[in-house]
């Protein structure tokens, strides 16, 4: 027997498909066709662990999916404390979605400062599942709390289920030679446990991936495993979860082929590495660790067998110092940090493009400025990608839109400066890089061909018929100076930051060559091809919403909820920033009324303002977090209605 039910999740933004009835004595099963779950604890409590091993799962399930974590900037946060509060927040379904929600059906609260910190995200209906053991009088005291809100009343809106979590674990674990300190370290896979059983997660997966984590520590990884299964079985026979949930596999979203959970700097890294392979060049990465860049560097480091050479230098200068003189030795050359180390590495960035080398420099965006908020999220390096160097340095702009989407970025990255002999900057952000979603793995030879022609002898005559190599005679179509490899005979030139005279490469102070450099060094960005700009406007709509980067999950979210209340607005994503698509200009003068959201004080809007003339709305946000898509789509539906 099937029936529509309501239910808290259904209240909560996650609709209800229907229950299955079980027989006396089991528990009902009630299908769904999204649910969104937080995980929520200390820094300490393996929050990010549990909520990557259950998007594994979730994965592997076939489920579409979206992530966010959110985690303190210091590495081990004072423990109890609102500021050291680390969540894993993820957004499941099966269909297509594009964000990880904007509010939790299901909180999952390991002590009160995670409670506190995420209770006023959570909507009236929703489930809180919280570990009692933790909630002490000195730990409700540090977080402000006078009285439990277990006790007082304030969660009565909500659908509470209070587990003694750490004694849980420490029970079920009682026959391993463990400390408690040591067993309650479990308790966060009781908590995976739990919420596997309730929706119906795999296990298997995570079976494997604890038992080879803790390789070396066989008994660790039992103890893990057991706690893993007690958490389940917990679920299976206590009385205060009645219900489980099932959220089928999203079989409808995704095109035929092979896929695999994927985070935005793994799809990067693996761009990186495609790009290499399809440029038949090695792979060189200058790089200083920062946050949240150093994934990349991580993950490259794994790579020598695809002739992937990592190099972490001293400080972000000598990094990209390295990689520039990896271009030079003909490497396809890569430098990553964030918005600070872009900063230092700006002169060195002017180099390149006097040197008209290719040299991709990656900047996963973060708060700013200065050190700013280093794991939260920004869009607010736009403009200092575009004009963040002294002299005219004009450099190509590309920016990844999704997690997955960062792979086929880092693949045109280097198209445009293998091709055109120039550095660009890629600019992803923070939450690209950390959130994940499903991807499909291309086949090679869908990958488009990036060889390159080295230089390989003379190119000019001379007025007495000598022969000679000149370094910056161009090819007449992209404008490109030929590449030579350093100690291929005949081949030798200048290099260095003092103006080139045209042709042959020699220093010159003359103004009118300067002039005529300057002039062609921007006429070979402008020159850059690029797709034309794709819009989405089913509806002959008058308002288009213009975006670029990552706001295009919680854009398109927006706009299919205000197209599904019967309003008619148009979308456009940019992934070249620099140059614009040359449709650009066209395609904002068909609309009365264009927005902007970005997640920065509208620098897209000022560089759309001053090109096109354009009374570009923007719509800006700045808190470190991504723009939830009903607060997305309030606004566009006042931009509709203004």
């Amino acid at each position: 027997m099937t029936s529509q039910v309501s239910s808290p999740a259904e209240q909560a933004d996650g609709a209800v498909v229907g229950e299955q009835r079980k027989p006396a004595g089991e528990k009902d099963v009630r299908r769904l066709d999204r649910v969104i779950i937080r995980f929520a604890g200390d820094s300490g409590d393996g929050m990010q662990l549990t909520g990557d091993r259950f998007t594994s799962e979730t994965a592997s399930f076939g489920n579409d999916l979206s992530t966010l974590p959110n985690f303190p900037a210091e590495i081990r946060a004072p423990a109890g404390t609102l500021p050291g509060v680390s969540s894993f927040q993820l957004h499941f379904a099966d269909h297509d979605i594009l964000t990880p929600g904007d509010a939790p059906n299901v909180l999952v609260a390991m002590n009160p400062a995670a409670l506190k910190a995420n209770i006023a995200d959570v909507p009236r209906g929703a489930e809180i599942i919280v570990n009692t053991d933790e909630f002490t009088k000195r730990a409700l005291q540090k977080v402000g709390y006078a009285v439990s809100p277990l006790e007082d009343g304030s969660l009565d809106g909500y659908s509470v289920h209070p587990v003694p979590l750490t004694t849980l674990t420490v029970e079920a674990l009682k026959e391993f030679d463990l400390s408690r300190k040591e067993a309650e370290r479990s308790k966060n896979m009781f908590a995976l446990g739990l919420l596997s059983w309730m929706y119906h997660r795999p296990t298997e997966g995570t079976e494997k991936f604890l038992t080879s984590k803790f390789a070396k520590k066989p008994n660790i990884a039992a103890a893990n495993i057991a706690a893993f299964r007690a958490g389940w079985n917990f679920g299976e026979t206590t009385e205060d979860f009645a219900v489980s949930y099932e959220v089928a596999p999203a079989a409808a979203a995704f095109p035929t082929g092979t896929y695999r959970n994927i985070s935005g700097n793994l799809a990067l890294s693996y761009g990186l590495i495609a790009a290499s392979r399809q440029a038949d060049l090695p792979l060189y990465l200058g790089s200083y660790p920062i946050t949240p860049a150093s994934d990349i560097l991580h993950e490259l480091s794994k790579h020598k067998n695809f002739g992937v050479r990592t190099f972490q230098a001293e400080d972000e200068i000598a990094g990209i110092g390295a990689a520039l003189g990896a271009a030079f030795g003909g490497s396809l050359a890569v430098t990553t940090t964030s918005g600070p180390g872009v900063a230092l590495k700006s002169e060195t960035i002017g180099l390149a493009v006097s040197l008209e080398l290719p040299l991709l420099v990656i900047d996963i965006q973060r708060g700013g400025p200065s050190t700013g908020l280093p794991t939260k999220t920004e869009q607010a390096d736009l403009l200092q990608a575009m004009y963040g160097r002294n002299g005219e340095a004009p450099v190509p702009i590309v920016a990844p839109r999704t997690p997955a989407d960062c792979f086929d970025a880092a693949l045109e990255a280097a198209r445009i400066a293998l091709t055109y002999r120039t550095p660009v900057l890629l600019l992803s952000d923070g939450y690209l890089a950390n959130g994940s979603e499903p991807w499909r793995i291309p086949d090679t030879d869908e990958l488009p061909d990036l060889r390159v022609q080295f230089a390989q002898g003379p190119n000019h005559t001379l007025d007495d018929g000598t022969e000679v190599f000149w370094p910056y005679k161009r090819d007449p179509q992209t404008l490109a100076r030929p590449w030579a490899i350093p100690g291929t005979p005949g081949l030798e030139h200048r290099i260095g930051g003092i103006e080139k005279q045209d042709g042959s490469g020699n220093i010159s102070y003359d103004p009118a060559n300067h002039d005529f450099m300057v002039r062609t060094r921007q006429a070979k960005i402008d020159g850059i091809d690029v797709p034309d700009l794709d819009v989405d406007d089913p509806h002959g709509a008058t308002t288009l919403v213009l975006g670029w980067g990552s706001t295009y999950g919680p854009i398109t979210a927006a706009v299919r909820r205000l197209r599904a209340a019967g309003e008619s607005i148009a979308q456009a994503h940019l992934r070249h920033l620099n140059p614009f698509p040359r449709n650009l200009g066209t395609v904002l003068k068909r609309y009365d009324k264009v927005v902007i959201p970005e997640m920065n004080l509208g620098q897209l809007a000022t560089l759309v303002r001053a090109k096109y003339l354009v009374d570009a709305h923007s719509y800006n946000q700045v808190n470190g977090m991504p723009f939830k898509a009903e607060q997305l789509a309030t606004a566009l539906k006042e931009a509709i209605d203004g």
